[in-house]
């Protein structure tokens, strides 16, 4: 795999939106994951669909990925998706659009592009990102929302260069 290519060791999470509500288990896997980072492991994190009722599924990954930022205190969440980032519009209908670059997470216009109704940013799409942009915020964890499909995204973020949209606390 790409991480045994890298002498790097991994550990499956799953998780379930009661395992976040119950402040022991809560602390459990807050535990649990800061020691997998502390060793030097790579947790993979996803919802457990096997238990998870419908009642209590986190609902998508952009949230769960925001809680589990919340979990280890992270510095920073990484999102990636199919845009370029946060735009002033959506720009598979909007040839004028611009990606907004930065911007704090209490930024109006922030709430404005994450309020509209209809087009991707009303679906669920980017809207949930900027939700879990906010709940990151929560434990000062700043957010990049990126394309996936750009070139060594990740390898450039871990580098400092700037991609995508970084959504400040």
């Amino acid at each position: 795999s790409l991480f045994a290519k890298h002498d790097m060791h991994t550990a499956q999470i799953l998780l379930t939106h009661d395992n976040l509500t119950n402040a022991d288990r809560y602390e459990n896997i807050s535990s649990t994951l800061n020691n997998l980072l502390d060793f030097g492991t790579v947790p993979i994190v996803n919802e457990n669909d096997t238990v998870a009722t419908d009642e209590i599924k986190f609902g998508d990954n952009d949230t769960l990925a925001a809680l589990v930022a919340n979990l280890v205190s992270a510095n920073q969440l990484i999102i990636l998706t199919d845009q370029g980032g946060v735009y002033d519009a959506d720009p598979r209908q909007d040839a004028n659009a611009k990606l907004i670059e930065t911007i704090h997470v209490d930024d109006e216009k922030l709430k404005q592009v994450a309020g509209r109704t209809g087009g991707s940013l009303g679906s669920g799409g980017m809207y949930t990102k900027v939700l879990a942009a906010k709940k990151a915020a929560e434990s000062n964890t700043t957010t990049v929302i990126a394309s996936g499909r750009a070139p060594d995204v990740l390898t450039r973020l871990a580098n400092g260069e700037h991609v995508g949209t970084l959504i400040t606390c």
